[in-house]
């Protein structure tokens, strides 16, 4: 009787070990996908500030142009050409950005495949009683 009760026992704390793995393992797998996203909303973050800074330099420099488009000579073609340069940069930033924003984020998409892969193991194991 002793040996059925420690048998028991041992069962109870190898599944309890197991457990506790699984647990740990999904845990680690859910701070990973956090950090990526994390990662994920600082470079969204990061293009939004270049493109909010080249429209603001581009408007700049667009008053500045066409303030000395009364000017002479080949001061405007300068001022023309950084104008369209920082409102062409700001234009495909801003696409980046919304390119970034629409993507699907992955955000758990790991653990939820993990715990279906368990579950599907759990559900096999449980039909098939002699398998674990």
């Amino acid at each position: 009787m002793a040996e059925a009760g420690s048998g028991l026992m041992g069962s109870v704390r190898q599944l309890l070990s197991t457990l506790t793995s699984i647990a740990s393992t999904r845990l680690e797998l859910l701070a990973n996908e956090l950090q990526e996203e994390r990662l994920r909303l600082t470079q969204m973050l990061l293009f939004a500030l270049v493109a909010l800074f080249c429209f603001g330099m581009g408007i700049l420099l667009l008053a500045v142009f066409i303030v000395v488009l009364f000017w002479d000579d080949h001061r405007l073609a300068a001022l023309g050409m950084l104008s369209v340069l920082f409102l062409a940069l700001g234009m495909l930033t801003a696409v980046l950005l919304r390119n970034l924003a629409q993507a699907k984020s992955r955000l758990f998409s790991a653990s939820l495949a993990e715990l279906a892969k368990d579950r599907e193991q759990l559900k096999t194991s449980h039909d098939q009683p002699g398998q674990l």
